[in-house]
């Protein structure tokens, strides 16, 4: 395993994917929602479904209709649309910290939904990263933005996603699950146009941006994949978090935004607890992978 590698990819899909997001934000202050992420949705689909092509994957497979398949995908749509939505009302450095949370959740679920196990310790980490969230939401305070409920959903179904791609068999292929994943977005996408309308033809910035977004999507696609196969996971998981940083300073810089101090308290909690949970887990995987193999189970 090579760890400097691994965290290397790692920072560049959380670059491109905060690029992709600057460039959705820039989007949707005139192109509908239902646009968007039916452009993102049709050109994902087919990038990742030549790439399946050129690897031999059937995309037609049985597996599509599988229950984690199914589960992926409503998860994809329910994260893709919740985003979009959240990115053309609130701030983007909001939007960012609240997706931070995500990690969290997937461990949630896993203990809840995979039957996972689940120390008290990272069950006190989750529960105090949810407090983060409340901080960075401040629901019932002056601050509070019913639009920022959108994060929330976000951050729901991308750990949906995440989690419902455990049980999947190996052999179905990243690029093929990636393919149905966009599938699944462009339909969401389309069906909001059916019933909202608002499309309008972008203009040639606005076409550069739609096409920017992909690019940087579908490097931070590739270079999430390429971190997860060189590095260690515990090593390379942590570097995340540095989505937030590049998200701030974007933020910053492109849309003069200035995050105040709820939100970096409540970023801070939440990158603090989901650093603790990755610590955990990799030392709960070392444990047991280092641990003797009962009598008689020796060779097994």
């Amino acid at each position: 395993m090579d760890n400097i590698k691994g965290m290397a990819w790692m920072t560049l899909a959380m670059l491109a994917f905060a690029l992709a997001d600057m460039f959705i934000k820039m989007t949707v202050d005139r192109l509908a929602v239902g646009q968007v992420i039916l452009f993102f949705g049709v050109g994902g689909a087919l990038v990742f479904g030549v790439a399946a092509r050129m690897q031999g994957a059937q995309l037609t497979s049985p597996a599509f209709l599988s229950r984690p398949v199914l589960a992926r995908n409503a998860s994809e749509i329910l994260g893709t649309v919740c985003f979009v939505i959240a990115l053309s009302k609130i701030d983007l450095a909001t939007l960012s910290a609240v997706i931070m949370s995500s990690p969290l959740l997937v461990t949630l679920g896993a203990a809840v939904i995979l039957g996972e196990h689940v120390g008290w310790r990272r069950w006190l980490a989750i529960g105090i990263g949810m407090v983060g969230v409340l901080i960075i939401l401040r629901p019932g305070l002056a601050g509070f933005e019913p639009a920022a409920l959108w994060a929330v959903g976000a951050a729901i179904g991308l750990s949906g996603r995440d989690l419902a791609t455990r049980p999947i068999p190996r052999e179905v292929s990243t690029l093929l699950l990636g393919c149905w994943g966009f599938v699944a977005a462009a339909s969401a996408g389309a069906a909001l146009l059916v019933a909202l309308g608002g499309a309008v033809v972008p203009d040639a910035s606005e076409t550069a941006q739609l096409f920017g977004a992909l690019a940087c999507a579908l490097v931070a696609y590739y270079a999430i994949t390429a971190a997860m196969r060189v590095g260690e996971i515990g090593v390379v998981s942590p570097f995340r978090y540095t989505r937030l940083v590049f998200a701030f300073l974007i933020a910053a810089v492109v849309f003069g935004e200035r995050p105040d101090a709820f939100t970096l308290i409540g970023a801070g909690i939440v990158i603090a607890t989901g650093l603790y949970t990755f610590w955990r887990e990799t030392a709960a995987r070392r444990a047991v992978a280092t641990s003797p193999l009962p009598t008689g189970r020796a060779g097994r």
